[in-house]
């Protein structure tokens, strides 16, 4: 960690054209918070995900590109203008359906659109997260994947690595089961790829959370103000074996099933309260204390380890928690901890009167039906 004061980091100025329900949008944005309030469906969110894809190069809820396209329209664009660290940068997104994506910066083009990841740190908070309690392995794979590669290159290089070898050593376990054939030498080829890069994943995973696992549990005990004791675990589906004894052991299976069945790609999170799991024993509202702590201890990581204010996200954060609560997080995520806070609600009074009681510096606009107006 740093022992500079981090350096600020911004969104200016953020463009639509034909993106979701937007046929197109400007706006220029406050450096600390900014409201998007307006009735359910009306487009609030689909403002967060377009922030989201200019950090991410995706986006948060749907993978397909073309999909994000807007109805019967050709293309989107997306075009933001960040100030990093007192330098003004340029964001372009444009994509046409079938064609593919094109990402900018400063007008030049990226070769790998890995390059870009990290370059605009961000935390989103949303509804969706709830699949990481109640969808499979792969969800909590990603969210630790989403953390690390925000940082570390090294790690994001080898993950890519690691999911292009296996796929191949997939595609050879199928072409051996439809030919009815079998070569352990190819295999072990492949086998040395997969632990080259494997054992590096692994590695920074666990070190990840060895820093990580403290912040979740300091800020577990802020949201919920109680005493149960919270648990996060990681599953490692090598079990006690080494990596190359594990994927001899499990090649009978392998081939049987067509699939590799252990190494990092098939590692879990384990979420526990008060030993038992969360999913199965913990009420919502420990449920939802978890995911919050969760995405406040990946901001603090991040920002420790950038050395800047990742962007905040908050989609529908009031559904999340209590009145005591949602003021709470709002004052904290206000104070000098946190930098700029983007924030999706259905009460523009109740946002309106809580920020300029506060007296935190902050824009609000009303969203309706695609349409925007600053209030």
């Amino acid at each position: 960690m740093s022992p500079d004061r981090p350096k600020p980091m911004y969104l200016q100025h953020l463009s639509l054209i034909n993106f979701k329900n937007y046929e197109s949008f400007e706006e220029t944005f406050s450096k600390k918070i900014n409201c998007f309030v307006g009735n359910n469906g009306m487009g609030k969110t689909n403002l967060l995900d377009a922030i989201y894809y200019l950090s991410f190069c995706k986006s948060f809820f749907n993978p397909v590109d073309s999909q994000n396209i807007r109805h019967n329209e050709a293309f989107f664009v997306l075009q933001a203008q960040f100030n990093r660290f007192g330098e003004e940068i340029e964001v372009y997104c444009g994509i046409k359906r079938n064609q593919k994506k094109v990402f900018k910066r400063n007008k030049k083009e990226y070769e790998r659109l890995s390059e870009h990841i990290g370059q605009f740190p961000l935390v989103m908070i949303s509804p969706a997260d709830s699949e990481l309690i109640n969808e499979s392995s792969e969800a909590r794979r990603k969210f630790l994947d989403g953390i690390i590669s925000q940082y570390d290159k090294i790690y994001l290089d080898k993950l890519i690595s690691y999911n292009h070898v296996l796929k191949q050593r997939n595609a050879l376990l199928k072409q051996f089961h439809e030919s009815r054939t079998f070569d352990s030498e190819t295999i072990e080829i492949w086998d040395e790829q997969l632990m080259l890069h494997g054992k590096i994943i692994l590695e920074i995973r666990l070190g990840f959370l060895k820093q990580f696992i403290p912040l979740f549990n300091r800020y577990y005990q802020f949201i919920s103000n109680s005493k149960e004791e919270v648990a996060l675990n990681y599953l490692n589906s090598l079990g006690e074996k080494e990596f190359k004894t594990a994927l001899l052991s499990s090649l009978p299976r392998d081939r049987a099933l067509h699939y590799t069945t252990v190494g990092p790609h098939k590692d879990d999170l384990e979420f526990t309260i008060n030993n038992f799991s969360l999913k199965k024993f913990a009420s919502q509202g420990q449920q939802k204390s978890y995911l919050l702590a969760l995405k406040l201890a990946q901001f603090e990581f991040i920002k420790e380890q950038k050395n800047t204010k990742p962007l905040l996200l908050l989609d529908d954060i009031y559904d999340k928690l209590d009145e005591e609560r949602f003021t709470k997080l709002i004052e904290m995520v206000s104070g000098d901890d946190f930098g700029q806070v983007f924030i999706t609600d259905t009460h523009p009074e109740r946002m309106n009167e809580l920020l300029n009681e506060k007296q935190i510096e902050h824009r609000i606009f009303l969203v309706d039906q695609g349409a925007v107006k600053h209030l």
